[in-house]
Parts: structure tokens; C-alpha cells; sequence
């Protein structure tokens, strides 16, 4: 089969497309970066790839909020072609800001996706959604994650990753304790903190757990495990040498993140 397809759909403000393409051309896909606009312009772009990723950065500013403004645009405009990007089997994932906005865009949940074109007054509250910090500031350091569920196909195979954080708007809150449990029996919880002493035990204490998202969760996925949002930059650790201690010896051969790329081409194989 011919190599994926992956798309980087960017908006003024994105910072991290170039590396997530060159991270999805590390791992075998053949990615192409497009402005919002143009999707705009022709929603039916979409139906040319197998993987849409919405990257890291600052878009629009942050002015309102992180990615709302991003978010609004595809729930008003691309709802359909996403729904229907989705239901044709194929990937779409989230990275930092691009996690925001697959929140604001009601997409990431199945429950919210059924009505992300109905009018604003007639969506219900969302299962979650992602809130400043707790320490009241911009968060940029490396963490420890453990994946927690088999659902999710970036994922895949994947047991504990080192990536870098950088993220005043990550803390993610769940609407009340039956919707986190719910989330967790679906397996939309994918990738919690962990501690850095003990990869597998949960980090609920800052810096650890570095913006205080409830049940130190840093990645949530859909029910079908093909739409996943996560927080931390995978795209910045696809070398060994990204790796902050990396002349001590410290690391793989290979950055822990690539594998999360990776797991989206072979999902086509």
C-alpha cells in the first residue's frame, strides 16, 4: 500500500507544524501543510488524506481562549467533513494546542460529535475541557507518561513515554465524578502523568503532574480510538538527541515520540 497521507491543518499562531510533519515523514507518512483558510475555502481537501493532525502552538493568540477560536471555526464550518473524515475510518489527533481545539470543537467525544453542527444552545455540556494551570503559568519542562489504555491506535504497543510539556492552558478538569468514570470504562482515558521516580504510579503533585489535571490526565481519545487529543509534545522527542540528557547516556535510540507516529502509519499498513 502506498504511504498514508497526513494532513497538518495549521492557523496564524501555530509553532509546531514543521516538526509534526517532519515527524510524520520519519515514520513512513507523506504530510502536506495547509492553512485553515484553505480548508475552508475547499472542505473537501480532507477526503485526500488518511490522518489529520491539528499541531502545537499559540493559534489566534490564545486571545479568547486556547484553540477556541480555532475550535469554532471547524465546528461551524468543517463539522461534517470531520464527522465524516471519522466515520470513514481514519485518524485525527490533537497535539497541545491542537488538543484544545479538538475540545472546543466538541469533536474529541462521541456523545458531542452527534451534534457539533447543531446550535450552540442545543450542545450539551461538554464531559471535559482544559483550564489554566494551577501553578498560574506558562509550563514548559519534560514529564513522565504512562499510557493507561489499549483503546487508543497511537498508542499502541506503548507502555511509558519522556516527552516535553509546554502549556499555560492544559489542566484538564472532567464534568463530574459518573462522567470520569464513564471515560474510563470506555478507555478514552489514554495517557496519564506519572512521577518521574516511579513510571508507574500516577503523578497527582506538581511538578509531576505539571498543570493539576484531574486524575493527572494528559491525553483523551474517542470511543472508536481513532481521534485522540493529548497535551504533551510528541513531535519534540523523535530523536535520541532531543533528549535533554542524551550526551550522559540517558535514552533510546530513537525519541519516545516517534513511535506515537509511527502507530498511525501502520494503522494502514
Amino acid at each position: 500500500m502506498a504511504m498514508p497521507r497526513s494532513l497538518i491543518l495549521r492557523a496564524p499562531g501555530t509553532n509546531c507544524d514543521v516538526e509534526t510533519a517532519h515527524a510524520f515523514a520519519r515514520a513512513g507518512a507523506a504530510p502536506t501543510t495547509l492553512h485553515l483558510n484553505r480548508a475552508l475555502d475547499n472542505p473537501r481537501v480532507l477526503d485526500e488524506f488518511q490522518i489529520l493532525c491539528i499541531p502545537g502552538g499559540f493559534s489566534y493568540g490564545d486571545d479568547v481562549a486556547a484553540g477556541r477560536i480555532f475550535g469554532n471555526q471547524i465546528q461551524h464550518h468543517l463539522a461534517d467533513q470531520l464527522r465524516e473524515f471519522r466515520e470513514r475510518g481514519k485518524l485525527v489527533l490533537g497535539i497541545c494546542n491542537g488538543f484544545q481545539v479538538l475540545m472546543r470543537a466538541g469533536i474529541l467525544f462521541s456523545e458531542s460529535a452527534a451534534s457539533a453542527s447543531a446550535a450552540p444552545q442545543a450542545q450539551p455540556a461538554p464531559p471535559a475541557t482544559l483550564a489554566w494551570n494551577d501553578s498560574g503559568k506558562f509550563e514548559a519542562r519534560w514529564v513522565r507518561l504512562k499510557v493507561t489504555s489499549a483503546t487508543c491506535v497511537f498508542f499502541r504497543g506503548i507502555d511509558t513515554m519522556y516527552l516535553p510539556v509546554a502549556h499555560a492552558e492544559g489542566k484538564l478538569v472532567v464534568r463530574d465524578a459518573a462522567t470520569l468514570s464513564g471515560l474510563e470504562a470506555r478507555g478514552q482515558i489514554v495517557l496519564r502523568y506519572a512521577r518521574l521516580d516511579a513510571a508507574q504510579d500516577t503523578a497527582e503533585q506538581y511538578p509531576d503532574n505539571p498543570n493539576g489535571s484531574t486524575a493527572a490526565i494528559a491525553g483523551m481519545c474517542d470511543a472508536t480510538g481513532r481521534v485522540c487529543g493529548f497535551m504533551p509534545h510528541p513531535e519534540r522527542h523523535i530523536d535520541r538527541t532531543q533528549h535533554p540528557r542524551w550526551t550522559r547516556g540517558e535514552g533510546a535510540d530513537e525519541g519516545d515520540g516517534l513511535r506515537v507516529f509511527r502507530n498511525a502509519v501502520e494503522y494502514f499498513a
